[in-house]
């Protein structure tokens, strides 16, 4: 066994694999840009190095840097962790060039597994069932409509080398064809210089079903049952369970066979998932299950494997590097209840799901469920990575009691002032469809509506806000309290207990009673209060808003909804607008964002410029009405 590791990666997953290097007695070593000097997983390290700006391109994503440190450190293995380079087939060629041992598969099998296309057309051959579609190289329009006619409508276009749902459309008729394709391709074009692309039928009620898979360089290949990973929204997992509901016996031996046929016919060697896509139309069925893809890394969504059976997929994936062989057969890997797993994202669903970013001030996950965090309180999320900050575990016997735990879990996160999707997370777990099973890849946007609705706070929430407004903090002067002068005295009748806050800049009457006791209760700087209350953080204030404090697009000002950067312009100043045409567009955290008219009207002023960094709240741009 090696004696270090080093974490080619940040957050989340490189504290995760920190946590059993240490526990096996490895010395951990951290790589960090300028952004995450100060970020949890390198507090969490023996020793950290620098490598370059906070722009993932200048500094995670450039493997030179991360060789240097390695050799500058003297560590003897790299860990990809998941995103980044993970599934880099010329970096983990770099390492093993470099001397050091790579944690993860042989580049060969990334390279095999890199191209969808590719991918499919050598899984058909070693008797993998794929999803029925067009493989093929002739990538002319007229091939392609061709192509999609003769497999039927709805047809996928997804591109050749995706992944995330980037460069993927569904298309219901051929007039819908060409506009479909090239709007794919250009996507797929943009984020991975490939606009090549392949056809698939489209399942109308499709469910994501992954296996866990595990190689060592002997040749053996075990599987650790399945997952199921069909709750997304815009092809990005949300919630994932262990194992999946409705999988009888036939079905399961049926798709993990499948998947030790696929990581074999590529000689995989190490941590892998190999992704399915079935048709639940008529619930899961072994002959309506199809290959996918294969991800050639460790999964986000690992953690639930971990808990139905019991082992530590990290260590396994060292011992293997380190040569050794699987740790145990087939016969030997149990399963055991059913576990849970939603990811907690710095965003608000109340808001498009728009990215949150800042310092958090308050950070507070639940003790009664695993919760593997990036961020520590007082640590900051910036505009610059994923916006995912924990991952929330619950295991128990029945999946009924796991939704139950983890859907409690979500109820009771505290962050502030840091918006989150635990609110949304604790919804969709318990909503009667997903609790009977009755789920597939569309379940959130049907129900997108009631998953996002802006929740009102409870009666408790209320009077816990009545309570706090009314208490004078001590340790202030009499009189420094904003809420010293709502404390209601009356002559021969008891204190008044009712006072009046506002809520999004709307008044709310509440009253302090015994039945907010219960409640978490934060008084900001800025004396607000804060209840937090099923995942939600409800912000109180003893004032109405100001005219700046309300900022609204409706006055012309067009104000940046979130730090980002400015990544398309499409007016100037002296420009006829209508309502709804795009002004510009904003990135962060890896997604885009864009901003339109209010109303028809000319653009007085743009007060940005292309490819520049703002801040939330900002000014960009100014519209008189027409």
């Amino acid at each position: 066994m090696f004696k270090s590791v080093l974490v080619a990666n940040r957050g989340e997953i490189a504290r995760r694999v920190f946590a059993t290097a240490r526990r096996m007695g490895l010395e951990t070593i951290a790589v960090y840009s300028e952004a995450d000097a100060g970020a949890a997983h390198v507090a969490d390290a023996d020793r950290a190095v620098p490598i370059g700006p906070a722009a993932a391109r200048e500094s995670y994503l450039v493997p030179e840097k991360i060789i240097a440190a390695a050799r500058a450190t003297g560590a003897e293995a790299i860990h990809p962790g998941y995103g980044f380079l993970s599934e880099n087939a010329d970096f983990a060629d770099a390492v093993t060039a470099a001397g050091l041992i790579w944690i993860g598969p042989p580049s060969s099998a990334i390279r095999a597994m890199g191209l969808k296309d590719a991918a499919k057309a050598l899984m058909a051959k070693a008797g993998v069932p794929v999803t029925p579609g067009y493989l093929g190289e002739d990538q002319a329009e007229a091939a392609l409509a061709k192509e999609a006619a003769r497999i039927g409508y709805p047809v996928l276009i997804k591109a050749v080398a995706g992944g995330g749902g980037k460069g993927m459309r569904r298309v219901d008729a051929a007039t819908e064809f060409e506009a479909a394709l090239g709007a794919a391709r250009r996507e797929a074009k943009a984020a991975f210089g490939d606009d090549r692309v392949l056809l698939e039928t489209y399942v109308t009620r499709p469910r994501h079903i992954e296996v866990q898979v595990f190689g060592d360089a002997q040749g053996d290949v075990v599987h650790l049952y399945e997952r199921d990973c069909s709750l997304q929204r815009r092809h990005q997992k949300v919630i994932e369970e262990a194992p999946a509901p409705g999988m009888d016996a036939a079905t399961r031996e049926a798709v993990t066979s499948a998947a030790v046929k696929a990581a074999k016919a590529v000689s995989y060697v190490g941590a892998g998932t190999v992704e399915f896509i079935a048709d639940a139309s008529a619930g899961l069925r072994p002959d309506r299950i199809w290959f996918m893809e294969m991800n050639t890394r460790l999964q986000v969504e690992h953690p639930v494997t971990e808990m139905v059976t019991g082992l530590d997929l990290v260590e396994w994936q060292f011992r293997v590097a380190a040569g050794e062989p699987l740790p145990l057969k087939q016969a030997e890997i149990g399963l055991a209840g059913h576990a849970v797993e939603a990811r907690l994202y710095a965003e608000s669903p109340a808001t498009g799901f728009l990215p949150s970013t800042g310092v958090l001030e308050h950070f507070q996950l639940p003790p009664d469920v695993r919760a593997d965090a990036g961020v520590e309180e007082g640590g900051e999320v910036t505009p610059f990575y994923d916006p995912m900050i924990a991952k929330l575990i619950a295991h128990a016997g029945t999946r009924e009691q796991a939704l139950s735990e983890l859907a409690g879990a979500c109820d009771a996160v505290e962050v502030w002032p840091v918006k989150t999707n635990a609110g949304f997370l604790a919804r969709c777990l318990e909503q009667p469809d997903f609790i009977a099973g009755d789920v597939d890849t569309g379940f959130i946007e049907r129900n997108l509506a009631e998953l996002t609705a802006a929740p009102e706070p409870s009666p408790a929430a209320l009077a816990a806000a009545a309570e706090a407004a009314m208490v004078v903090d001590e340790t202030q002067a009499p009189d420094a309290s904003p809420w010293r002068d709502l404390v209601g005295f009356r002559l021969n009748a008891p204190p008044q207990t009712r006072v009046r806050l506002f809520l999004h800049g709307k008044p709310v009457m509440a009253e302090a009673s015994e039945i907010g006791a219960g409640r978490s209760v934060l008084l900001t700087d800025e004396d607000e209060i804060v209840v937090f209350e099923a995942g939600e953080a409800f912000v109180f204030a003893g004032h109405p808003p100001t005219a700046d404090e309300a900022g609204a697009a409706a006055d012309g000002q067009i104000r940046s909804p979130m730090p980002g950067k400015v990544t398309g312009l499409s007016v100037k100043a002296g420009d006829t607008v209508t309502k709804g045409q795009g002004l510009l567009t904003l990135e962060a955290m890896k997604m885009e964002h864009a901003l339109t008219a209010p109303f028809d009207g000319t653009v007085e002023e743009v007060s940005v410029q292309l490819g520049a960094q703002v801040s939330e709240g900002a000014v960009l741009a100014k519209l008189s009405p027409a």
